[in-house]
């Protein structure tokens, strides 16, 4: 017997813009979306930072594990300080 796979993942997601030294942490379950929204400018948090790239995602099968990865790198500086060193991406504060 296997066990029941998730419907869909859901993911935390990073992006740096090109304009300004800054991060936006985010989370959603359609990241292909997601990024293109945020490249058109629909999405108000990052419209002033574009250009952005995406720089870091992690995926989860879980919904509520994945928000609350999100709020973690939100509220502990140093959890996203030690994530931006291994992942060698400079950038100050969070959008998101």
């Amino acid at each position: 017997m296997s066990p029941a796979l998730p419907k869909s993942w859901y993911y935390v997601y990073l992006l740096s813009s090109k304009k300004k030294r800054w991060i936006y942490i985010g989370c959603t379950g359609n990241l292909k979306g997601r990024l293109r929204d945020h490249s058109e400018g629909r999405i108000n948090s990052t419209r002033n930072m574009l250009p952005v790239e995406l720089v870091y995602f992690e995926g989860f099968r879980n919904k509520d594990c994945a928000y609350e990865r999100e709020r973690m790198l939100k509220r502990y500086g140093s959890g996203l300080a030690k994530l931006k060193l291994r992942i060698g991406v400079k950038g100050k504060g969070r959008a998101g």
